[in-house]
This record gives C-alpha cells, sequence and structure tokens, in this order.
C-alpha cells in the first residue's frame, strides 16, 4: 500500500489504529500534544506498545509534536478527544492536501466540526467502538475488537471511501463502508449517555449495567437522544450488542432489559471493565467530553421542544464530579435515577 497517513492524535484510538497499518508496512506518522508520549513512541529502546487481545506490537514509529510537523498528507485520521477538535482542526489544515481528507475517527457528531474548519468534501465520517486504554507514555492496552464504520457526509460511496476502508481493515478485518454513517454517530451518542454515567460510579461497566434498579435511567437517557435523532431525521443504528429500538420511548421495560442484558454480554469478555470517561475522571483527573458530546444533543432538542432533562442532569453531574465538587459513587447513579422521577 502506497498512501501515507497521518494520525492526529495518538492516544488508544489512533495508536491502536497507526500500529496496525505501520505492522502491513504502511507509512504512518503519528502526532500527539504529549511530549512524553510522543519520545516514548519514537524512542528505540521502548516505541509504540500496544498489547492486548490479538495485538501485539511494539516499535519505534515515527512520531512529532504539532510543532515539529512538516509536509502535506493526503489522509489523516483525527483521533483526538472530541473537545479538541477545532483546535487539532486549525493545527493540522496546513499539512492537508488540496485533494486530500480527514477522518473523524471520534465520539459525537464531531464531523461537523471538522467539515466546518476543512471543508465538508474534505471530510469522511468515521466510527469506532473497539475498547483500547493508554497505560503510560507509548503505552496502549487494548481491550477488545468492536465495530468499524465508515462513510462520506452525503452517504455517497466513494472510490476514496473504499480505498480508505481497505486501508483500515488492516486494523479491523469487519470495518466496511456505510451510506448511513450519522445513523451510527447517534446510536454511538446514545450508548455513549450509559457510559457517562457508569462514570460517575465506581463499578465497572457490566456490573453498572445489571443494577436492575438502574433500568429506568438507562431507558431515560438513552431515549431522549433517540428522540432527539428521530426529530433530526435519523434513524440511529444499533452495533455490538447496543440496539436503539430498545431504547426508544414507545419501547417497554422488557425490551430495554434485553437490550442491557446484550450490552452486557458483549462487553462481559472485555479486558476493558471501565468506560474512557471514567478513566479521564479517576485516573487523568481530567475534563471529559461530555460538553462536546452532548451539548450538541441538548442544544437539537431544544430546537424540537425536547427538554432531555435527565441529560442535562448527567452534564451537570459530570461536571461536579470534574470539579471535585462530588466524588464518584455508585450513589450517584440513584440519585440521578431520582432526580429523573422527582
Amino acid at each position: 500500500m502506497t498512501e501515507r497517513f497521518l494520525v492526529w492524535g495518538s492516544g488508544a484510538i489512533g495508536a491502536s489504529i497507526g500500529a496496525s497499518l505501520v505492522s502491513d508496512g504502511v507509512d504512518v506518522t503519528f502526532i500527539d500534544t504529549a511530549a512524553d508520549h510522543v519520545e516514548a513512541m519514537r524512542d528505540p529502546a521502548r516505541g509504540l506498545q500496544v498489547r492486548g487481545d490479538d495485538r501485539a506490537f511494539g516499535r519505534a514509529v515515527t512520531a512529532r509534536l504539532p510543532a515539529e510537523l512538516n509536509g502535506s498528507w493526503s489522509s489523516v485520521l483525527l483521533c483526538v478527544k472530541a473537545h479538541h477538535t477545532a483546535e487539532a482542526c486549525r493545527a493540522l489544515a496546513p499539512h492537508l492536501a488540496p485533494d486530500g481528507y480527514v477522518v473523524s475517527l471520534q465520539n459525537g457528531l464531531t464531523e461537523k466540526t471538522v467539515a466546518e474548519i476543512v471543508g465538508p468534501k474534505r471530510t469522511i465520517g468515521g466510527f469506532v467502538n473497539f475498547g483500547a486504554d493508554v497505560i503510560g507514555p507509548g503505552r496502549i492496552a487494548f481491550g477488545n475488537r468492536g465495530t468499524v464504520a465508515l462513510g462520506e457526509l452525503d452517504g455517497a460511496m466513494t472510490q476514496r471511501l473504499d480505498a480508505l476502508t481497505r486501508a483500515i481493515r488492516l486494523f479491523e478485518p469487519d470495518a466496511f463502508a456505510t451510506g448511513y454513517i450519522w445513523s451510527y454517530l447517534w446510536g454511538k451518542l446514545a450508548y455513549a449517555s450509559l457510559l457517562f454515567a457508569q462514570a460517575a460510579g465506581t463499578a465497572g461497566i457490566v456490573d453498572c449495567l445489571e443494577r436492575p434498579e438502574l433500568l429506568p435511567l438507562w431507558r431515560a437517557l438513552a431515549g431522549e437522544v433517540i428522540a432527539v435523532a428521530s426529530s433530526e431525521g435519523v434513524s440511529p443504528q444499533g452495533f455490538n450488542g447496543f440496539d436503539p429500538a430498545a431504547f426508544a420511548p414507545r419501547a417497554g421495560a422488557a425490551a430495554a432489559a434485553a437490550g442491557v442484558n446484550a450490552i452486557a454480554l458483549f462487553n462481559r469478555p472485555s479486558a476493558k471493565t471501565h468506560s474512557g470517561v471514567w478513566r479521564d475522571l479517576a485516573i487523568h483527573r481530567r475534563v471529559t467530553e461530555i460538553d462536546a458530546q452532548f451539548g450538541p444533543v441538548i442544544a437539537a432538542g431544544a430546537r424540537h421542544g425536547i427538554a432531555c432533562p435527565t441529560l442535562r442532569r448527567l452534564v451537570a453531574l459530570i461536571h461536579d464530579i470534574e470539579a471535585g465538587r462530588r466524588p464518584q459513587d455508585d450513589a450517584n447513579l440513584l440519585a440521578l435515577l431520582e432526580e429523573a422521577h422527582a
């Protein structure tokens, strides 16, 4: 494969995907703002290490800080946190070839921000649901495989999308191109609402989901996202055990319970027991993506007369934890549930 890739954001997503491309002989340059991470990745004695599940990558790679980068690329994989999207796009824009594209391999509806900065015709949507964590400079723990989907923003099936999909299959053999990328992105948002709630406590994903008393909370959170998506003309797509229809406003409690069990079944074998949001709060002690992910959902809901009260309370709860006003505690989820029914 002669195509060169620039991976902008070399955390769990970018490093995992980029390592697989490098393993197959693809020319990849990794960009990250963390100097210790960049130094470890390019150090011959350490290198980038991606371990776990079926992954065993370990070697020095071409890694740069943004200020060290020269040249242009036609293929850029954007893998930064959602709230860093605009800053990253402005920094990478000078390095994007005139006929190039940026594929957003992020959470949320970040494709809209990318398109505003580099142009919609230079933007490709991406959906990822595999599990991985940064556990140290240059070190990635790969937890489990998951769905990877790619799509043009207008739903067209193009040659460049086909070429990109073939390249990403070096990382995930079942990766596919779709004409409905927005359906997958909204589906991920509905699922992510459950993970953000899990992050407010201490229990892992499976243990948290299997608390039967929290079923009304899962229904309220995912249901609000799905209702907003529907008002936006999007039917959220399911993946990896998550079925949006089970949490739709008209679905019953039995359907939602079955839906929760399916999600738990998918996650149970994973070495990644806690969400990335939980790690942001508990380990990295940093601001999460909650505003970047759910701010657009709540704003869209307001345009359609959908109040999203449970999502709003979840955002406030996460902000309290970020600011140190409230500890991560499993009781937070019960309080959120009680507020939803007040």
